[in-house]
């Protein structure tokens, strides 16, 4: 779970900005429940990593999702 919390600290996001909230094992485990539970969504993305946004890129301190592409862009 620590790497889920250093991500969202890269990010600059909590971790319910970066989840996809139509993928079926987020609907299928009512997760919409925990969007403003920071730990419970760092649990849920460990035992379903499909709920996060991806791509994510990281570089050093920073991170940033990959859609769209031009986020990368400021990135590098």
């Amino acid at each position: 779970m620590d790497e889920f919390k250093d991500l969202s600290k890269k990010l600059g996001k909590r971790p319910g900005e970066f989840v996809r909230k139509g993928e079926a094992d987020f609907k299928e485990n009512n997760l919409k429940e925990s969007l403003d539970e920071d730990d419970a969504l760092f649990a849920a993305m460990a035992k379903f990593p499909k709920i996060m946004e991806r791509p994510i890129v990281v570089k050093g301190e920073k991170a940033v999702l990959g859609r769209p592409p031009e986020n990368v862009l400021k990135l590098l």
